[in-house]
């Protein structure tokens, strides 16, 4: 088996993720190459240290800089915050890296655009960490749209959901509360959480052609974590649009941070001419399936257990009826990756791709703005 170095940059809650899905891939997949956690960088030496201990990366750094410099690294694999996105990728570009990046691509569609330029222009390999898609029962469900089961497809309606900033005493910035800090994040709810549920509806019914949003900030002002001082809160705290994808069916989405009792709610629906599709999050190995073409008698929604060996990835895992859950969504993807690298075939969403959500992330964050339809 051929190695492939991995560089991370970051260690928060996504370069856990990633790090488990490196060490975890190919105890359970056949590939061709085996990821080898070659070097870990982030800005305090001392907790990069630790974490380079813990998750058994050879070398660590406390320069991003020196990582895209190691000649044995092959991979950068970006888990940092939002702002760092398109300095960090454009160089790895540069310097012939493969790159893989967290979700969005960056804060902004200027500056996503840069790195979809610097990904052509460099030939080398992207991805982008837009994990749900991954999830055994949201693959299967593209499995049935893409079959035509469904048939034509009318309304397509996804949300996500949280409650972690209502306290106005949440204050904003720093290393753990960067998303609260438009600086950093680019955007709210709308780039953190619907860029999810934008990703999988356009991989699921195709692209989106114009949106009428909403987007509200419900605490003005909170203390700067880094500063101490109150400043203004520039994200939204919730956002929702409605849509028109272009096969001519409807949207509506939501996302908010102030829905009281939700953690982590995300769940999308299709509703088409044969049947309707829904999934939820919350119980995320199971697809609801409505098929009207079942005898009256028998007509209902059924709930599919996506856990046999024939399901999406399931054949890589437990015996029937035993599930699994939402880190197995990033071993997915790594796997996807590596087996791609050997084929013509990119594994998606590339950069190049998921340059599609940042343009419906922008067209939302406009029509909040001008309230008016805009165009993706």
């Amino acid at each position: 088996m051929k190695k492939l170095n991995v560089g991370l940059i970051g260690y928060g809650f996504m370069g856990r993720a990633h790090s488990n899905a490196y060490l975890t891939v190919s105890q359970f997949f056949d590939l061709n190459y085996q990821p080898v956690l070659k070097a870990v960088a982030a800005r305090d030496p001392d907790k990069v240290k630790q974490f380079a201990h813990k998750w058994g990366y050879e070398s660590h750094y406390s320069d991003w800089r020196k990582l895209i410099e190691d000649p044995l690294v092959e991979l950068v694999d970006i888990a940092s915050p939002n702002d760092t996105h398109a300095e960090i990728a454009i160089a790895a570009l540069e310097a012939g890296k493969m790159v893989l990046c967290e979700k969005p691509l960056a804060r902004n569609l200027a500056e996503a655009q840069r790195m979809v330029d610097a990904a052509k222009k460099a030939g080398t390999r992207t991805m982008v960490w837009y994990n749900y898609r991954r999830i055994p029962a949201v693959t299967l469900a593209k499995q049935i749209v893409g079959s035509g089961k469904i048939g034509r497809i009318f309304h397509y309606r996804a949300k996500f959901l949280q409650d972690w900033t209502i306290s106005a005493a949440v204050p904003q910035g720093g290393a753990a509360l960067w998303r609260l800090d438009v600086d950093v994040a680019g955007s709210g709810v709308t780039g953190d959480l619907l860029a999810h549920c934008i990703d999988t509806a356009i991989w699921l019914n195709g692209e989106l052609e114009s949106v009428s949003a909403m987007t509200e900030t419900f605490i003005k002002e909170r203390p700067h974590q880094l500063t101490g001082k109150m400043t203004d809160v520039g994200i939204d705290d919730a956002s929702a649009f409605l849509g028109r994808f272009k096969n001519g069916s409807l949207a509506t989405f939501e996302a908010t941070r102030y829905a009281r009792g939700h953690k982590a709610l995300y769940t999308l629906e299709i509703n088409g001419e044969h049947g309707s599709i829904a999934w939820d999050l919350h119980d995320l190995h199971r697809l609801q399936w409505f098929d009207h073409k079942d005898e009256g008698a028998m007509r209902g929604w059924r709930s599919i257990h996506v856990t046999d060996g024939d399901h999406p990835y399931m054949a890589n895992w437990w015996v029937p009826g035993l599930s699994i859950g939402y880190e197995h969504s990033f071993i997915h993807q790594v796997a996807d990756f590596v087996n791609s690298l050997d084929e013509k075939t990119p594994a998606e969403p590339t950069f190049e791709s998921a340059l599609e959500t940042e343009k419906v992330v922008d067209a939302v964050l406009r029509s909040a703005s001008s309230k008016k339809w805009e165009n993706v």
